[in-house]
C-alpha cells in the first residue's frame, strides 16, 4: 500500500490519480474566492445609475432590463476580458522568469509585449477609426520579438542575464518604433491608439475574450506540461538530463508557450505593465517554492488586473486606464523585489 506525500493530496478520476500540493491547492482555491469577489466588486463599479447593489441586484437575476443590460452587455464582458489577460500575464511571467531564473525576466521587460503592441498596431496603420480590435497580431508580433532577442542573445543558455539585457534593448528600440508609428498618424487616430499602448481594457469584450480564452485553453496544459521539465531544470541541467530532460529542447519548448500567452494578453488590453513581474513572485510567496506555481500564478494575475481596472474606475467618471495602475504600484513593487534580493544574497544567498 502506497503512502501519500505528506504536503500531497490525492485527487482520483476513475482509475488514475493526480498528486495535488496541500499549500497549493488551498492558495489556488482562495484566490478563486478573493477573484469571484472582485468580479462582483468590479460589476458594481462605474457610471451611471447602474451601481452598487443595484448592479450587483442585476448579475445575480433582478428584473430590471436596463441595469441587466448595462452589467451583461458592458460591464462583464470587459471584466471577463481583464481576467483572461492578468491570467495570460501572470502564466506567461511564471514561465519566463523560470525560464531565465531571473525575477526581472518578464515579457514586459524583455521586449515580448512591446513587439506583440507593435504587432497589433500595424493591423491599424491608416485606419480612420482608431480602432484596436486585431488580437490576434499579438501573439505574432511577440513571436518576431522573442525569436530575435533569442537570435541576439545566441539562445537561450542556462542564466538568463545575456537574454534579459538583450531584451531591454530591444524593448527601448521597439518602444522609440511604437512613438514613431504615432507619430505619423492622424491626430485623432494616435489619441485614440495612444490610450490602448498603456493598457487600457476600455470597450475590450466578448469578441477579444472568447477567442483568448480558447487560446488559454489549449496553452494552459501545454504550460502544466512544461512546468514539471522546468521544475526538474532548476536543479541544473546535468540532473535534468539523468532524468530524461532535454534542456535545450524544453526551455525552447516553454518559451514558446509563454511568448503566446504574452501575446495574447496585449492582444487584449495593450502592453499592462508589472503584472507578468508581480503575479508569480506573490505566487511562489503563497503557495511556497518547491513547485513552479503556473495555476496559482495565473489566478494571481487575473485577480491583479481585475482589481486593477475596479480601482481605474472606482474614482470620477473620468477612468484611469488599468495600465497606469498597474505602473503606479508596479514601481514600488520592483524596488521591493530588488531590495528583498539583495537582503537574501546576504543572508547566504537564500531565495
Amino acid at each position: 500500500m502506497s503512502t501519500l506525500p505528506p504536503d500531497s493530496l490525492a485527487l482520483r478520476l476513475g482509475g488514475r490519480s493526480v498528486l495535488l500540493p496541500k499549500r497549493a491547492t488551498v492558495v489556488a482555491l482562495s484566490i478563486v474566492v478573493l477573484l469571484a469577489l472582485a468580479v462582483v466588486a468590479s460589476i458594481a463599479v462605474g457610471n451611471g445609475r447602474t451601481v452598487g447593489w443595484r448592479a450587483v441586484e442585476a448579475f445575480f437575476g433582478g428584473q430590471n432590463s436596463f441595469a441587466r443590460r448595462t452589467v451583461f452587455d458592458f460591464r462583464l464582458p470587459r471584466v471577463i476580458a481583464g481576467a483572461v489577460a492578468g491570467a495570460a500575464l501572470g502564466l506567461a511571467g511564471c514561465l519566463t522568469q523560470t525560464l531565465a531564473r531571473n525575477r526581472l525576466a518578464t515579457p514586459d521587460l524583455v521586449g515580448v509585449n512591446d513587439g506583440a503592441t507593435v504587432g497589433v498596431l500595424i493591423t491599424v496603420l491608416g485606419s480612420t477609426t482608431a480602432s484596436i480590435g486585431a488580437w490576434w497580431a499579438g501573439p505574432l508580433g511577440a513571436i518576431a520579438a522573442a525569436v530575435l532577442v533569442v537570435a541576439i542573445a545566441g539562445g537561450m543558455g542556462t542564466a538568463g542575464y545575456r537574454v534579459l539585457v538583450v531584451g531591454l534593448a530591444l524593448s527601448v528600440t521597439i518602444e522609440a518604433f511604437t512613438e514613431l508609428i504615432l507619430a505619423r498618424q492622424q491626430v485623432d487616430v494616435a489619441r485614440g491608439v495612444w490610450g490602448w499602448t498603456i493598457g487600457n481594457l476600455n470597450s475590450r469584450g466578448y469578441d477579444v475574450a472568447l477567442p483568448v480564452l480558447a487560446g488559454l485553453a489549449v496553452l494552459v496544459p501545454l504550460a502544466l506540461l512544461a512546468s514539471r521539465k522546468l521544475n526538474m531544470l532548476r536543479f541544473g541541467d546535468d540532473t535534468a538530463a539523468t532524468l530524461g530532460v532535454v534542456p535545450g529542447r524544453w526551455r525552447l519548448y516553454a518559451l514558446a508557450v509563454a511568448v503566446g500567452l504574452a501575446g495574447l494578453a496585449v492582444g487584449i488590453g495593450g502592453p499592462v505593465a508589472f503584472v507578468a513581474m508581480a503575479a508569480p513572485i506573490v505566487a511562489s510567496r503563497l503557495a511556497g517554492a518547491a513547485r513552479v506555481p503556473v495555476v496559482t500564478a495565473a489566478l494571481t494575475g487575473a485577480l491583479l488586473v481585475v482589481c486593477a481596472d475596479t480601482l481605474g474606475r472606482a474614482f470620477g467618471p473620468v477612468e484611469v486606464p488599468v495600465g497606469v495602475l498597474a505602473s503606479l504600484l508596479g514601481g514600488p513593487f520592483l524596488l521591493w523585489v530588488l531590495l528583498s534580493e539583495r537582503s537574501a544574497d546576504g543572508n547566504g544567498g537564500a531565495r
